[in-house]
């Protein structure tokens, strides 16, 4: 049990790697940058064979981004853009993250959550994915410490998967709820695919 939690500190981003399913070659973009350090391990599993990009929304998140891919030595282009109008080609990523541990996404307007949904589907290939990375409520203890100041994200109450489907996703679905994080995850259907 003391190694494994040794274990843990050495890899403390091991959980968002493999629930991202992120590869060597992929072409992976990030929305929002609550957490430096999530998105330069996403960003290391691409290699230089593929392509990380992230999009913020204000200068304090791109330094964020920069100093985390800095530190860990990992090439991310960053670009500072809203969310609603991505700066990207159609069909030109794998994988879109959204980053809302820091409650970003989820503190944006119905239409904008919709807009911003939309466009990870025009830049996410066909037979790509979108995954939106959310805070769970606090349980527990930390729930009464915390006074009810922490806000849960959408992901954690289920409307991640209801903007994923409504934004032409197929097959949306929490995949799981772990250390205080859920990922809800979306494909994008294949062009010959029926729905």
């Amino acid at each position: 049990m003391f190694f494994n939690r040794l274990a843990k500190r050495d890899t403390p981003f091991q959980l968002v790697v493999g629930m991202t399913g992120v590869k060597l070659g992929d072409r992976v973009l990030q929305v929002g940058c609550a957490h430096g350090g999530r998105l330069a391990a996403i960003a290391g599993k691409v290699g230089l064979s593929g392509r990380a990009v992230v999009i913020v929304a204000d200068p304090a998140s791109a330094a964020r981004a920069e100093k985390a891919s800095a530190q860990a030595g990992v090439l991310v282009e960053v670009e500072t853009a809203p969310s609603t109008t991505l700066p990207v080609d159609d069909g030109s990523f794998d994988l879109a993250v959204v980053d809302d541990t820091g409650s970003a996404f989820s503190a944006l307007s119905e239409a904008d959550r919709a807009a911003t949904i939309r466009e990870l589907a025009r830049i996410v290939r066909p037979g790509g994915r979108a995954m939106i990375i959310g805070v769970t409520p606090r349980k527990g203890l930390a729930s009464l410490i915390s006074k009810g100041a922490d806000t849960p994200s959408l992901a954690a109450s289920g409307e991640a998967v209801t903007a994923l489907d409504a934004g032409g996703f197929r097959g949306s679905r929490t995949l799981a709820e772990r250390e205080g994080l859920v990922f809800v995850e979306g494909i994008k259907p294949r062009a010959n695919a029926h729905t």
